[in-house]
């Protein structure tokens, strides 16, 4: 995203902008939760035209990213699309990128702003290998619904969320919510934003996020810290391919997996619904006088009322009672468990079979 990026869609009747990285783009359109619920429906577009949008081309494309990145990219066929991390030694979170395969490029989507770090990034680890990174965002943005858009063109990422990819591993339930909601990100070039919405409803951040938290879909813009690693937030399950070749930050990845636990956990919060207001992105999340994480994502879903994302300490009670506690406010919420309390240490479970009881 250009600094000081403003949609044009920002021109449409009743819009308000969004804050904080989401600047640039709507906040809502006069009707947050009317919105959520027309987004849901597959009614109305949501313009994420401030998402960065990166291409790299070249014969070894593929082949170089699946070397770099948590997830098989090699054997993407044009149409496909997956998601992918980049990892520290450590197995710490740096990048996030939702990835489109094409006949001659793959296209990258990136959390607003964190394109430009992503190129540089990516042209340092070029080496002799034949391929080119280009940064896009000046010309190309993103619309967003929960089906295809026809008149936004054919470069169309499928979000996985919440299936589990070849190779990926699940750490939360089988009736996961998110399985209610497709989600489509169309990416286009930003000159022709106006044409491709102009029969269709709009949707702002507010009714996107709202979609997103109910779906217990981690966002690297929120969810993530300095220490995040992937197990924490269920990205096993779309982000991460737990048998391919070697990468930066596999060794972590496993051992964690294998013969450890994450941390800490993400954690779904149905908020006490008499106080009218949320508790804002960094507040802390309590278990009595004690602090044990802190609140990453908030909103107001047209049907559950006040809802949020967390990630707190693995060890957490999950039938525990928490509080919200943001300056003078304090918000009672009960918890789902997403990341599973045990999740990990998966080498030296045996299931299907017993065990042979000791002879003699």
């Amino acid at each position: 995203m250009t600094a000081g990026y403003r949609s044009v869609l920002l021109e449409r009747a009743g819009a308000v902008e969004a804050g904080g990285v989401d600047a640039g783009v709507a906040a809502h359109y006069g009707a947050p939760t009317r919105e959520a619920r027309k987004l849901a429906e597959g009614k109305a577009i949501a313009d994420l035209s401030h998402f960065d949008v990166v291409e790299i081309r070249g014969e070894d494309r593929q082949s170089w990213l699946d070397t770099l990145s948590s997830q098989r990219i090699s054997t993407l066929k044009p149409g496909q699309s997956t998601q992918t991390l980049l990892l520290s030694v450590q197995g710490r979170i740096e990048h996030e990128m939702k990835v489109l395969a094409t006949e001659d490029r793959l296209l990258l989507i990136a959390e607003p702003g964190a394109g430009a770090g992503l190129v540089q990034f990516l042209n340092s680890m070029r080496f002799m290998l034949r391929v080119e990174v280009n940064d896009l965002s000046a010309t190309h943005g993103v619309l967003a619904a929960t089906r295809t858009i026809d008149t936004a063109g054919s470069l169309i990422w499928q979000n996985p969320w919440p299936g589990i990819s070849e190779g990926g591993w699940a750490y939360s339930r089988e009736d996961h919510p998110g399985k209610e909601r497709a989600w489509f990100m169309h990416i286009i070039e930003l000159d022709k934003l106006c044409e491709a919405v102009a029969e269709e409803e709009l949707a702002g951040m507010m009714a996107v996020e709202a979609l997103r938290i109910a779906a217990w879909e981690p966002r690297f813009g929120a969810e993530i810290d300095d220490k995040t690693i992937p197990h924490e937030l269920d990205w096993l399950r779309t982000a991460v391919h737990m048998d391919k070749g070697c990468y930066k930050g596999q060794e972590t990845v496993a051992r964690v997996h294998n013969i450890g636990h994450p941390p800490r956990r993400m954690v779904f919060l149905d908020l006490d619904g008499s106080m009218h207001t949320l508790p804002a992105t960094g507040a802390e999340v309590k278990l009595g006088e004690r602090t044990v994480g802190r609140i990453t994502s908030a909103t107001l879903h047209y049907e559950a009322g006040p809802i949020a994302l967390a990630v707190i300490k693995r060890n957490v009670d999950p039938e525990a009672v928490l509080t919200i506690v943001d300056g003078e406010t304090n918000y009672p919420a009960s918890q789902e468990v997403i990341v599973a309390t045990d999740a990990g240490q998966v080498a030296g479970r045996f299931t299907g079979f017993l065990r042979t009881p000791p002879q003699g």
